[in-house]
């Protein structure tokens, strides 16, 4: 059963910047984090859960959401999956969860696919 835990969040001017983490643990012996599709997502109030950035299973490519192209990128380090955010406007105000799941690359942006959540992590942007 793997374990997500998020961190990183917090309040932010407009323009700044941020760089959220997400430790994964608990994966069998001898599996990697490879073995999984690994995604964050975000939330807004009153708005449904979209994914942003998302490393393929397949392919171990990375996918964007059209709204977020230029100004997030999804890296990984070891047992952690991270979201660099550029820019940041008040749009991208939001809970932000990564995930992870044996999920095929083009559904990898797909929040339905995924097993795994972490409990998530506050972003706010605000002048």
């Amino acid at each position: 059963q793997l374990q997500l835990v998020e961190s990183g969040g917090g309040s932010v001017q407009p323009g700044g910047s941020l760089r959220l983490s997400c430790a994964v643990s608990g994966a069998p012996a001898g599996v990697t984090l490879d073995y999984y599709g690994k995604a964050w997502f975000r939330q807004a109030p009153g708005k449904e859960r979209e994914g942003v950035a998302c490393f393929g299973r397949d392919d171990g490519r990375t996918y964007y959401a059209d709204s977020v192209k230029g100004r997030f990128t999804i890296s990984r380090d070891n047992a952690e999956v991270h979201l660099h955010i550029n820019n940041l406007s008040a749009d991208d105000t939001a809970v932000y969860y990564c995930a992870a799941a044996r999920v095929r690359s083009n559904y990898c942006l797909v929040s339905k696919m995924y097993d795994y959540w972490g409990q998530g992590t506050q972003v706010t942007v605000s002048s």
